[in-house]
């Protein structure tokens, strides 16, 4: 658990401190970030671009906490607040503070798979996103959800 909790320290410390390599690095050479907004970035040249363009292209003053770590068989998880200042033309200056959950797949020792839920709608309602910004994450959050969902159990009725 000790090498875990190190791992998400350095995640959230390069995060915070715009240290692009530094993240990309923790990632595996074929490494997946499954962003909740940005959606799917694979190997660390296109991690580390999520992270310059989109992440702190469009935010700054980042602060990211990882609360009740767990970690087994090469798999952890941990519940995570995640703030930041929008750089972004419709809410410049807005604070915004998102919680959810975040899944690391591990492989020697790199993160080989990162994924996460969270209450997007809330930040985004946070920075007074416009109603086609809000309808259109409405729209991938369930496409996720249905995409996730084993039909055979999920998408019969009674």
């Amino acid at each position: 658990m000790g090498q875990f909790r190190d791992l998400l320290d350095r995640f959230t410390i390069a995060v915070e401190t715009k240290d692009i390599d530094g993240f990309s690095t923790l990632f595996a050479a074929d490494g997946e970030y499954d962003d909740v907004f940005y959606g799917v970035f694979v190997g660390r040249e296109a991690i580390a671009r999520m992270m310059r363009e989109h992440f702190h292209g469009n935010a700054k003053d980042f602060r990211w906490q990882m609360h009740d770590a767990v970690f087994s068989d090469g798999i952890g998880y941990a519940h995570y607040t995640f703030s930041y200042t929008s750089t972004m033309a419709h809410s410049v200056g807005q604070r915004v503070v998102f919680t959810g959950c975040a899944q690391f797949k591990l492989q020697d020792g790199k993160i080989h798979s990162y994924r996460e839920w969270a209450y997007g709608l809330a930040g985004l309602s946070q920075l007074g996103a416009p109603a086609e910004l809000l309808a259109r994450q409405a729209g991938r959050e369930s496409e996720r959800i249905l995409d996730a969902a084993d039909p055979a159990v999920h998408m019969r009725g009674g």
